[in-house]
């Protein structure tokens, strides 16, 4: 089986097809490898969406990933995920974590690093099998809220237009809470959404203190996997991503 030696390969594949919705590839492989050169110590939370393993169709048609075969797309996707995350670091699968049957979603599962939850997408099916064993998820939830950094994180498979805490920030002005989503790839849907956050961010809101007009925020994230080339990522390695990507830094 091939063995790709470039972390570049999902990247520059996907810009080829969508490069107005994507960073160049130039500003990615800066990113990612800035991102996969950190020492750390303590343990980290990550999160992915739509790595659908086992997908046949997705690879060769919608996303159009260019692996040769499923087997060779879920080691790539394997070896990625386990080139960061370490056994005790917590991984966020934002839903259609897998196309595969229970036995086969398994087998996915114990060779992935990390403290896995799920939120579950359209196409995560193995989980209606009742011969799946749960408890390699730590959890797995239709949505979830959760505190990181004194900021709150909306995850849902599918994006939410207006989110729980949309209009919080904190004493600078920055945005407090984040919506991390999957479901739309890279598809025209990803271009509808930046249309419309870029339109928010254009409007004002009187702020309830004082009256006073200020901008509205509006954090959707999209953490497809082929963006960070299937290697999970940080809430602040996703809000990098996001903006290079949307071309706003």
């Amino acid at each position: 089986m091939k063995t790709f030696q470039s972390i570049d390969f999902g990247v520059s594949f996907l810009l080829q097809r969508n490069a107005n919705a994507i960073l160049s590839a130039d500003q990615n492989k800066h990113t990612i490898r800035t991102v996969l050169g950190k020492g750390r110590n303590a343990d980290m939370r990550y999160y992915i969406a739509d790595t659908h393993f086992f997908h046949r169709s997705l690879n060769e048609k919608m996303d159009q990933r260019g692996f040769e075969d499923i087997e060779q797309m879920n080691e790539y996707m394997i070896d990625q995920w386990n080139s960061k995350v370490r056994k005790n670091d917590e991984v966020v699968v934002l839903g259609d974590f897998s196309w595969g049957n229970a036995s086969q979603t398994t087998e996915i599962l114990d060779e992935l690093k990390g403290k896995i939850y799920l939120i579950r997408g359209n196409h995560d099916r193995f989980l209606d099998d009742k011969n799946f064993d749960a408890s390699r998820f730590v959890w797995i939830k239709d949505y979830a809220e959760l505190n990181e950094n004194k900021r709150k994180v909306v995850l849902s498979h599918y994006p939410i237009a207006c989110y729980n805490g949309q209009y919080r920030r904190d004493e600078d002005g920055n945005p407090k809470t984040f919506m991390l989503h999957g479901h739309i790839h890279a598809t025209q849907d990803q271009q509808f959404l930046d249309a419309y956050q870029e339109y928010i961010h254009q409007q004002k809101h009187p702020r309830i203190s004082d009256g006073q007009l200020e901008g509205v925020p509006c954090q959707l994230i999209n953490c497809f996997c082929m963006y960070s080339d299937y290697v999970p990522m940080t809430l602040d390695e996703w809000i990098e991503i996001d903006k290079r990507r949307r071309n706003i830094l």
